[in-house]
């Protein structure tokens, strides 16, 4: 079973994801699986090039944008940005815990000019909380 939890409809965040859930994934509609974990972080995860095989053979797309415990950088926020603007339906995003992926999203929402309030609130619905970067979501959202 999965635990893809929904922030809003167009994102589903969620800790390491097996190759049997891209079959869950799949029937949520999900277009675009974002692995936002590094290669070789913990030796019980599912490696990348499973994930992206059997999503690719399920017809959703994949993507890695890896992010270490060290942060975010511009680059990241970049390419979660762009990867949310051209998926053409519900995009699936994971880490070890989901949080990243969310902390993720969270800045590129804000990158595009969205309420700070708004995304807090989305994540927080999902069981995440963005105020450990707060600041930077506020400060992407007034500079869009």
């Amino acid at each position: 079973m999965s635990q893809f939890r929904q922030i809003d409809d167009t994102i589903y965040a969620s800790p390491q994801i097996t190759v049997d859930e891209i079959a869950d994934a799949k029937a949520l509609g999900v277009t675009l699986i974002v692995n936002n974990r590094p290669e070789d972080e913990s030796p019980d995860q599912t490696p990348g090039a499973e994930i992206e095989a059997t999503a690719k053979a399920a017809g959703i797309e994949y993507i890695a944008i890896p992010i270490t415990h060290a942060g975010f950088g511009q680059g990241q926020v970049d390419a979660m940005r762009e990867a949310l603007d051209k998926a053409e339906g519900p995009v699936l995003a994971y880490c070890r815990s989901g949080t990243r992926s969310t902390l993720l999203w969270a800045l590129a929402e804000a990158k595009a000019g969205k309420n700070p309030a708004v995304i807090s609130s989305k994540a927080s619905g999902a069981g995440y909380d963005v105020s450990p970067i707060r600041q930077l979501i506020d400060m992407l959202s007034a500079g869009s």
